[in-house]
């Protein structure tokens, strides 16, 4: 069964090599994966986002981190566990993610995603609306969507 909860605040390290995990799944090399440790990092202590962690069966299986200011939110991680994958995971997390920011006064969700998860965001609604500069590998950009979300006060 799966069940979505705020993260322990001890968890931050296991919840950051499950980003990365789910990051190599997409064929990027160990050096790559480095690279991106610093961006990846889950602080579950980060007063300014909203973190959420999925289990399945008891078990750690996802999370995703927003952030949001004024009228939009962004979606900083959103990672599956490798094993975890194809379960409808992603879904219910991404669906917390514009939940949570459309409770919060956001009108729309952006981010930049991995090439690897672009087909996944585009079933899900989200528009790509550009490329975006990697913040872990120079020279790399990423597709840049936005997903529009629900008046959350709309009954």
């Amino acid at each position: 069964m799966l069940r979505l909860r705020p993260p322990a605040p001890d968890e931050g390290a296991a919840l950051t090599e499950l980003c990365l995990r789910s990051k190599a799944v997409h064929g990027y090399d160990a050096a790559f994966i480095e690279a991106c440790r610093a961006e990846l990092t889950v602080d579950p202590l980060n007063r300014s986002a909203s973190i959420v962690v999925a289990e399945l069966d008891g078990a750690c299986a996802g999370m995703a981190e927003i952030t949001v200011q004024g009228g939009e939110a962004e979606l900083n991680k959103l990672f599956i566990e490798p094993a975890c994958q194809a379960r409808g995971i992603g879904k219910a997390l991404l669906d917390w993610a514009k939940t949570e920011a459309a409770c919060r006064g956001a009108r729309a969700l952006v981010f930049d995603a991995d090439p690897g998860a672009a087909a996944f965001y585009e079933r899900q609604g989200a528009v790509l609306t550009g490329r975006s500069p990697s913040g872990s590998i120079p020279g790399r950009f990423l597709p840049h969507y936005r997903l529009l979300l629900p008046d959350a006060a709309a009954p």
